[in-house]
């Protein structure tokens, strides 16, 4: 069994280690509330955008929407989305290992992929191998989530646009954790560009009036509900993010707490256990002098 000092220098250690994850959760949780609210209020209407999105460019050609072109996929651009900090859990690693699946399945299709990496934790994986995507006109908004915006959203959207156009990449994916509640992120791919044609199986919302023309509505809504998409991406991983970090900082406070127990129970264990020696130790003295 450990000595007394041992054990009282773990019990300092582990009660200090308790009141960091604490206040961390408690820290969370206020963050978690600003971005719950914020995701939700976005969904509705980047979904029913998105809707009109789909039914929009359903009605164009290629000529009039370049970001329909379903073209022959050889170049493949996966956005991994993650936090720029730990201590959440899974939340990073079920990411990156959703990235390794999806490159590993593009490669086996002998397609090139390349990851954009959105949040620190990811990119410090990814560098690592070849599979890194960097781009100058990227290197002053890598760091996204310390100002989240939609204009600093828009940039990356733009760029993400811009190389599809350019043929550079056939295909984006975001890849990124889907807020469901404080406890619960799923983990989504989800199909940046080309925009996907509608459902066959849905029923369409029938005809639109334009106005003004098409192709001024095409030129702005289109760009408009894809910025608004990865917004909403990026909104849903911050608020994963805080839910993941909130639980995963309750549990460690319930295992420090559980640890405290068990080695203040140890401490006292051999606080006895060492009176009971110098007690005995003294009643043998006695003895012997008596002796």
């Amino acid at each position: 069994m450990a000595n007394l000092k041992e054990i009282r220098n773990r019990i300092n250690s582990v009660t200090s280690t308790m009141q960091i994850t604490s206040a961390m959760k408690m820290v969370s949780a206020a963050k978690l509330k600003r971005a719950q609210d914020a995701v939700t209020q976005m969904r509705p209407y980047a979904e029913k955008l998105q809707e009109i999105l789909v039914n929009l460019s359903a009605t164009l050609d290629l000529s009039e929407n370049s970001f329909s072109n379903q073209r022959e996929v050889k170049n493949v651009l996966l956005v991994g989305i993650t936090s720029n900090r730990g201590l959440c859990g899974g939340f990073n690693n079920n990411i990156i290992k959703k990235v390794s699946l999806l490159s590993e399945a593009e490669k086996n299709k002998n397609n090139q992929v390349k990851v954009l990496c959105l949040g620190k934790k990811i990119k410090d994986v990814i560098k690592k191998g070849d599979l890194l995507y960097s781009n100058d006109s990227l290197e002053d908004i890598e760091d996204i989530f310390a100002d989240l915006t939609f204009e600093n959203t828009a940039k990356i959207a733009e760029h993400l646009m811009s190389i599809f156009k350019s043929e550079e990449f056939d295909k984006v994916i975001l890849v990124y954790n889907r807020f469901v509640n404080a406890a619960t992120q799923s983990v989504e791919q989800e199909q940046f560009l080309p925009i996907l044609p509608p459902d066959e199986n849905l029923s369409s919302s029938g005809d639109y009036l334009f106005e003004p023309s098409k192709t001024e509505i095409v030129e702005d809504l289109i760009p408009k509900s894809l910025k608004i998409q990865l917004f909403k991406s990026l909104l849903d991983s911050q608020a994963a993010e805080h839910g993941a970090r909130m639980t995963a900082m309750h549990k460690a406070t319930d295992n420090a707490d559980e640890l405290n127990k068990e080695l203040k129970l140890s401490y006292n264990k051999a606080r006895q256990a060492a009176i009971t020696n110098e007690i005995l130790e003294i009643v043998g003295g006695a003895e012997a002098l008596n002796a």
